[in-house]
């Protein structure tokens, strides 16, 4: 049990507050943390992928077997893989949250697999563990959790994508008062071709809000279209799922009437967390295949390895990998501590893990856009590494750049993902649970000060600590000024949302990516750790440079004149940088990485 004073800085601590308060090192978890028990995990999934997977990647991906990705399923199913979150009266093995992501971490490397694997536990199982009474539970969830039944969720529909809320399906109650029958059509289904039990969404009557129910599979008046022929993720199964006169046991409502949409929203946070967990796995591989071939590959009778071009690209991969790790499981720690200290003031674990992601939503958000762009640019550049069999099928690089393109459009597309960004964030300050106006106006007087010239607090990263505060400073200056400008409006200027988002995105990498060095790195002055200090240094260099272009595209679209101008001025002293050879830094990174002769981060 912790103690009181814990307890209450975990309470104080809520989603956003990142940009307005200082966060010690000691309080972020990183994954040089890992204890033995996650460890074994992690090793249980990495050998399950080498024995069942990787060796019939290519006949997965043909959809020949249609009982084959079951099959893979129910294996996963044994191993107790897709219980984890599930409570151990369920089947389940009830780990916590960050164990859970740390699974869904390395099974993100097993291409259609992690997507089958990550549509079950995720949005298939959550709504029902998180929503369902204790009857439903008894019926599905240790069914789902061995992989003797396999889930899909049924949300979006032909006219209703990210505007869920718009779905035609309908629900009416039977004239005996027993079942609600369901009419209507859902795309676009992961495992749809093979679950065994459906949440499906649709408003009954002419109700405003969306309802949740429970549907088995083999119900009368469910048929399915033929599998989607899609750009990459192609041996996992996407149909379309149509419903005629569908009976539904009316105990089979999820939750409340009405309340389905905020059974999505907020499977969906947690979709978006777990997301960014997979893609971490994914660019692992990939950059690790990357280095391989690069070792591999002789031109001009040298290793490409061994080119500057080629290292400045290995480089830029592993800093934005490692960058977005920090990010993640910084986040995980704060819904973990969020879901402790819920549990230990009375709420049950569900609600408790609920409300403790729901209060992180920015953060998930966040994650989502930015895993999903660092795995493009990953599988990308790998592509590039191998020249020409990287478009060749023979190598698997060309199936994680094509399996990658999915993630910027799952779970909410990250244009949508950057405005809720923003708008939750500002939702949060309207409310009071952030303050943004205070520091805001600081600022404003800062702006009217003589700069100080001293960056120097004696550590080796004084002048990374001082950017990451000038960053937070750089937001709300432009921010501020935007929200002053449009006010409620403000939702109107997509573009602006879009480039406030960005700003925030660099932000939290930045400050995670440091605190995770300061953490790992502080005790002995960095010297065990010199090639995360030189990833820190050169993430934040050129953090700099983006944030400056996304702060004056803002200025510019607001100001004019001596306004911004001032505006300007204020930027350009919050994004200046002393100098450094990225160059140099890039190579010392590479040269790590091409030793081992994989990602070793």
């Amino acid at each position: 049990m912790e103690n009181t004073k814990e307890l209450k800085e975990i309470k104080t601590l809520r989603g956003g507050d990142f940009l307005v308060k200082e966060t010690a090192f000691e309080d972020v978890f990183v994954p040089e943390e890992w204890n033995e028990e996650q460890k074994m995990i992690a090793q249980m999934c990495k050998d399950f992928m080498k024995t069942e997977l990787f060796p019939i990647l290519d006949e997965i991906d043909s959809m020949k077997n249609p009982e084959l990705m079951p099959k893979l399923m129910e294996k996963a199913g044994e191993l107790g893989l897709l219980g984890l979150s599930v409570p151990e009266k369920y089947g389940g093995l009830g780990v916590d949250f960050k164990s859970s992501m740390l699974a869904t971490e390395v099974l993100g490397a097993g291409h259609s697999f992690s997507v089958a694997y990550g549509a079950h536990t995720g949005i298939g199982t959550l709504p029902l563990l998180y929503y369902g009474n204790e009857n439903q539970k008894d019926r599905y969830l240790k069914k789902l959790a061995s992989g003797e039944w396999k889930a899909a969720y049924c949300l979006t529909e032909p006219s209703s994508g990210s505007d869920a809320n718009s779905g035609k399906s309908r629900a009416k109650l039977s004239d005996d008062g027993k079942h609600y029958i369901i009419n209507g059509q859902k795309m676009w289904i992961t495992n749809g071709g093979f679950a065994n039990l459906f949440t499906v969404f649709a408003k009954i009557d002419d109700d405003k809000n969306l309802t949740a129910f429970l549907v088995e599979a083999d119900s009368e008046g469910i048929t399915l279209n033929a599998e989607e022929k899609k750009m990459g993720i192609k041996g996992s199964s996407t149909r379309q799922v149509f419903f005629s006169d569908v009976k539904v046991p009316i105990e089979n409502l999820l939750y409340q009437r009405e309340k389905g949409f905020k059974i999505a929203v907020n499977i969906l946070n947690i979709g978006r967390i777990k997301l960014c967990g997979g893609v971490m796995g994914a660019a692992k591989e990939s950059i690790t295949e990357s280095v391989k071939y690069a070792n591999e590959r002789e031109q001009f009778n040298t290793p490409i390895s061994s080119f500057g071009a080629i290292q400045y690209k290995i480089a830029e991969q592993c800093i934005k990998t490692y960058a977005c790790e920090s990010a993640t499981y910084r986040a995980t720690q704060n819904i973990e501590d969020a879901i402790q200290f819920l549990v230990e003031s009375g709420m049950n674990k569900g609600e408790a893990t609920l409300k403790g992601i729901e209060e992180f939503a920015p953060e998930c958000a966040i994650l989502k856009v930015i895993g999903s762009e660092v795995l493009d640019y990953v599988v990308d550049e790998g592509v590039q590494i191998h020249g020409g069999m990287g478009y060749s099928a023979e190598k698997n690089i060309e199936r994680a750049y094509r399996d990658s393109r999915i993630n910027r459009i799952f779970e909410g597309t990250n244009e949508i993902n950057r405005m809720l960004t923003v708008s939750m964030i500002l939702r949060k300050a309207n409310k009071g649970e952030i303050d943004l106006l205070g520091p805001a106006k600081e600022i404003a007087k800062e702006l009217l000060s003589i700069p100080s010239f001293n960056n120097s607090n004696g550590s080796v990263i004084s002048n990374e600590i001082k950017l990451v505060k000038n960053f937070k400073k750089a937001l709300l200056l432009v921010a501020g000024a935007a929200v002053k400008k449009f006010g409620k409006k403000i939702s109107n200027q997509q573009e602006i949302l879009m480039n406030i988002a960005d700003i925030i995105n660099l932000i939290y990498l930045c400050e995670s990516t440091l605190l995770r060095v300061q953490k790992v790195g502080s005790k002995n002055d960095y010297k065990d750790y010199p090639i995360q200090l030189n990833m820190l240094r050169v993430l934040i260099y050129d953090s700099c440079d983006n944030i400056y272009k996304f702060g004056k595209d803002i200025i510019y679209a607001i100001s004019k004149d001596d306004e911004a101008m001032m505006m300007m001025l204020g930027l350009k002293r919050f994004t200046k940088h002393v100098g450094l050879n990225c160059v140099s830094l890039r190579r010392e990174i590479a040269k790590k990485v091409i030793e081992e002769n994989k990602y070793c981060f």
